[in-house]
């Protein structure tokens, strides 16, 4: 409930997320460490992540070295799904559609960070929340709704199932400590979908729920939590904004998250959050920073039955009539991507518009706007 303080993934659940790594540990899924070194030099960063869209097949290219990888790190809080494999025997990944998207970085938005480039806005005043988003000729009058769906990268297979079969304007949220971040981000940018990448924040029932080595907490030093975005933010390129992950105790934080979205408004990056924590504190802080920050009107997959999510796919139609817009946030589960995916085939008919989070946030931008002048 709005004003309530909570973690509202399906996997803020510990028994939930017991289940979650159990799973992941037995399909092997790696979780890395972040890059502890030194800067890196810019020209050679460039080289490192710059590639041409892929033109290969999707084996291919996840074979490749992926320039932020490390040693895995043990002990990490992850999300996971129930019986992947299964879930995934009947549904064969399609050859990925014509890539869409540039190679990342683009010049002129990074610096050197500590595990990669970091980004930074333009010069010339272009920031990477607009460079990196995805090109859309969306109708202003037409009621809009946009679907994040997060925790892709740490499960491989589920990770190209719900690039391939979710619709290109669905956008796509990244953990992380994944495995090959990169490639699969280039990989998800090929297919014409808009990336995020998760920051993992403190949740109330922090150490027994921990969100790994680079959490940003409440009672760290400024200085602490700041290094440790930093490193978060330097994991990849190509990204057009940031989500959380967990994060109910901080975000019920006015201070904290003015800070955090001051960071990200001065690197030119949205939030798009899901909620946890206090609502009307998040807007508060989204406010006093001056930044780009849109809160999820629903949460997809708290119940991840696929009854219960197209219930929640149907709250977001009648939100988006009433408002204008609406968005929805869920975790990448075989039910919410299959659920998702079957919804979105029949919405243009119904009259609605499936639009990527960044044309929500400027809609909503546009209009707040509007409404100040009248």
């Amino acid at each position: 409930m709005p004003g309530e303080p909570r973690d509202s993934s399906p996997l803020r659940n510990p028994a939930l997320a017991g289940l979650a790594a159990a799973v992941l540990l037995a399909g092997g899924v790696g979780v890395l460490a972040f890059i502890a070194g030194g800067e890196p030099d810019p020209v050679t960063a460039a080289a490192d992540i710059a590639r041409t869209a892929p033109e290969t097949s999707a084996s291919t290219e996840l074979a490749e070295a992926d320039p932020f990888a490390d040693a895995p790190v043990d002990g990490v809080t992850l999300p996971g799904v129930e019986d992947t494999e299964t879930a995934l025997a009947a549904a064969p990944v399609a050859a990925p559609r014509r890539p869409q998207a540039p190679p990342a970085p683009v010049s002129g938005l990074y610096e050197p960070g500590p595990g990669g480039p970091l980004p930074v806005i333009a010069a010339d005043g272009r920031r990477p929340d607009q460079v990196y988003a995805k090109p859309f000729d969306g109708v202003a009058e037409a009621p809009t709704i946009a679907v994040v769906v997060g925790g892709l990268g740490l499960s491989e297979p589920l990770t190209r199932r719900a690039i391939e079969a979710l619709p290109s304007e669905v956008t796509l949220s990244f953990a992380a400590y994944s495995e090959n971040l990169q490639t699969l981000i280039d990989l998800a940018r090929a297919d014409g979908h808009e990336v995020l990448i998760e920051l993992p924040m403190e949740p109330f029932d922090y150490p027994n729920n921990d969100p790994g080595p680079q959490t940003l907490l409440l009672d760290a030093a400024a200085e602490e939590n700041r290094r440790r975005l930093m490193t978060l933010l330097s994991r990849a390129a190509g990204y057009a904004g940031t989500a959380n992950y967990l994060g109910a105790r901080l975000g019920a934080s006015e201070p904290a998250m003015t800070w955090l979205f001051t960071e990200l408004e001065a690197r030119g990056l949205t939030m798009i959050h899901d909620g946890a924590g206090r609502r009307g504190v998040i807007d508060g802080a989204a406010g006093a920073a001056g930044a780009r920050v849109a809160i999820a009107d629903r949460v997809l997959d708290s119940d991840p039955d696929p009854s219960a999510i197209d219930a929640r796919l149907l709250e977001l139609e009648a939100l988006a009539l009433q408002n204008g817009t609406s968005l929805g946030s869920g975790f990448a589960y075989p039910a919410t991507v299959e659920t998702v995916a079957s919804w979105a085939e029949g919405l243009a008919a119904r009259g609605y518009q499936l639009a990527p989070a960044s044309y929500l946030v400027t809609a909503r931008r546009n209009r707040a706007a509007a409404d100040a002048e009248t």
